[in-house]
């Protein structure tokens, strides 16, 4: 059963929470989420790399991740500083690339998050196995 987190101010408030188990098209789902969110927080500029960071790091839990659980939480950072992005899975690898064919498919995911984005990173959960994947995409304020 799906589950979405309560809603700590009226309208959508500064945070997007789910936990539940993924599929293939979970990804499309959460984009189209993404979009209302930075839409409403008039970040829409933002889409784009959240959209590729937040589509791979789906993909990965979908991939590498057993009962494929996560949980997604989107965050307005404070003072309109931009976004964040995690997710929680319940396994305890670390994410890391493993493409070693520069044409290959597979394994460049984090190297795409790292690429899109303006800081990512990953916790390991201290009270289960599990991990936390996240990113950061920041409001480019004009000079």
């Amino acid at each position: 059963m799906n589950h979405v987190t309560d809603q700590q101010e009226p309208g959508l408030g500064a945070r997007y929470g789910t936990d539940f188990a993924l599929g293939e098209h979970s990804a499309r789902h959460l984009r189209r989420i993404l979009r209302v969110y930075l839409a409403a927080w008039e970040m829409a500029d933002l889409y784009d790399c959240a959209a590729l960071a937040l589509t791979e790091l789906t993909a990965n839990v979908v991939r590498h991740t057993a009962d494929r659980r996560a949980a997604v939480l989107i965050l307005r950072r404070g003072e309109e500083r931009g976004l964040r992005v995690e997710v929680t899975d319940t396994s305890p690898f670390p994410p890391l690339s493993t493409a070693v064919d520069e044409l290959g498919e597979n394994g460049r995911g984090v190297m795409i998050v790292g690429a899109v984005t303006d800081r990512w990173g990953w916790v390991p959960l201290t009270d289960r196995p599990g991990k936390t994947v996240w990113f950061e995409c920041d409001v480019k304020r004009p000079e």
